[in-house]
């Protein structure tokens, strides 16, 4: 009989902490709201400010000498200066930017000086990514995905 009573308590005590530990998944799963923000580092942020807006045919909401900021249709694109400019970034970390026609804009990015980095490929199903380096050496990531819809 006590190894039942023990059982049955160590049961119940492991449900609670499970409990307990479901809930503060649940909960972090409200917190994180998704992607907000993309940010590049340029050697000139005048020209790249320049540059992002012919890219993305959007002017800067927020244009100040140590940062320049972009809605792109409700998410941020940042510039932010280097301190030591190079153009031979580290591909750690790829953002892809959603389009509607990814050779077209694939095209308008190499037209106004990006260079290839990964042309437009199907990675399954409707699915298309690409991607360019921008005058600064950051990647700029493309997919065209029907799929993604957003809540």
């Amino acid at each position: 009989m006590k190894k039942i009573i023990v059982f049955t308590l160590f049961c119940l005590m492991s449900a609670s902490i499970f409990s307990q530990e479901k809930i503060k998944l649940n909960q972090n799963k409200t917190n994180m709201l998704g992607l907000r923000t993309t940010i590049y580092k340029v050697g000139n942020l005048k020209e790249a400010k320049d540059w992002y807006t012919k890219a993305f045919a959007v002017t800067p909401y927020f244009d100040e000498d140590f940062y320049v900021g972009f809605n792109i249709r409700g998410y941020e694109l940042g510039l932010l200066p280097e301190e030591n400019p190079t153009t031979d970034k580290i591909e750690s970390v790829l953002s892809y930017w959603g389009v509607n026609d990814i050779e077209k804009e694939y095209t308008h990015l190499i037209e106004i000086g990006a260079t290839e980095h990964e042309k437009p490929n199907n990675v399954g199903g409707d699915l298309m990514v690409a991607a360019v380096k921008d005058p600064w050496g950051n990647i700029i990531g493309l997919i065209y995905n029907p799929a993604f819809k957003l809540p």
